[in-house]
């Protein structure tokens, strides 16, 4: 009788290598070692981060709304939704390339730990180009550099009390800045009015103890010096 032929032992399958992942253009590259540690824990990949050892899971989704939103970091990009997910308000601010300016007014202004404080906090955060038609470049660096009264109550028109989704904005028809101002919201297919002044362009995005809605004018009561031709003033 034949002797049976063992089988060959199983082969060990070679370990796949992951595709190199794209960076998304920075114009600030300072602010890589300044959020390396929270983007390791919280994950690049788009894959919610799993919560830690006797904390709170992440939201299972992290969508945002507007027409602005396909031009900025999205799927494994550094800087995308999902990527966000837990960081402090001041750092995903830094990840988002059309906040440059937005972002350091908030450093500037000594403002960057007030967005981490209380029962939660929504930014409404005009992008660079708001900035741009708004302001010129001598009142901004007016601003960031000398006049940080001016440029705190500034910023205090684009914060509101408590982490409000777009939905939730909408359905209170009504909210009030941190500078007292009542601002009157209008749901807009997938944006916001807000005063019947600004739109949101990028709502939703999640944070710590956060909402960060982008949106395309800058609110408030400071004069406008920048050109009616697009142009700035000098």
């Amino acid at each position: 009788m034949d002797q049976p032929v063992n089988p060959p032992p199983p082969r060990s399958l070679p370990r796949l290598r992951r595709p190199a992942r794209r960076h998304h253009p920075r114009r600030r590259l300072v602010a890589l070692a300044g959020v390396a540690l929270s983007l390791v824990l919280t994950g690049c990949s788009g894959v919610e981060p799993r919560a830690a050892a006797g904390g709170t899971a992440a939201p299972a989704a992290a969508v945002v709304s507007g027409p602005l939103c396909d031009l900025l970091p999205s799927g494994s990009d550094p800087g995308n939704p999902a990527s966000l997910a837990g960081q402090p308000a001041e750092a995903a601010l830094q990840w988002l390339p059309v906040l440059t300016t937005f972002e350091a007014a908030v450093r500037a202004s000594g403002l960057a730990a007030d967005l981490r404080g209380g029962s939660g906090l929504t930014i409404l955060a005009p992008t660079d180009d708001a900035f741009a038609a708004k302001f010129s470049e001598d009142t901004l660096d007016q601003l960031l550099l000398v006049d940080k009264d001016k440029l705190r109550g500034l910023l205090r028109e684009h914060l509101v009390a408590g982490s409000l989704s777009l939905s939730d904005m909408v359905a209170a028809g009504q909210v009030t800045t941190l500078a007292g101002t009542r601002l009157t919201v209008t749901g807009r297919e997938t944006s916001a009015r807000l005063a019947d002044r600004a739109d949101t362009v990028c709502a939703d995005y999640r944070v710590a103890n956060a909402r960060i809605h982008l949106i395309n004018r800058v609110l408030g009561d400071l004069p406008t010096t920048a050109r009616a031709d697009g142009h700035r003033a000098h």
